[in-house]
């Protein structure tokens, strides 16, 4: 839980991993740093703050007879957007 972090599901496939860095770079490169008002505040992660909004922080999973419930492809990735960081995930488990 981090505000430049990011949880997602997705297809765990090294050429998709590859299209969402590129297409993230792409809707909110890094640089230049001066391209984002929140670095005149002394950080340099204004695009990270962009990527994490778009890519979410939160993900639903069904479980059924007490397993994930998962398409056959779908995976939950963590992503961090602003450099490694201390991590702490939180799990609720929801109903009967």
């Amino acid at each position: 839980m981090h505000i430049t972090a990011s949880v997602f599901i997705n297809d765990d496939e090294c050429g998709l991993h590859h299209d969402f860095e590129r297409w993230l770079e792409e809707l909110a490169p890094h640089e230049p740093l001066s391209l984002y008002r929140h670095n005149n505040t002394g950080e340099d992660n204004g695009d990270a703050h962009l990527k994490r909004s778009v890519m979410g922080r939160e993900v639903v999973v069904a479980i059924t007879e007490g397993g994930l419930d998962f398409g056959p492809w779908e995976q939950i990735f963590y992503g961090e957007f602003d450099g490694r960081r201390r991590k702490r995930v939180l799990v609720k488990i929801i109903g009967a």
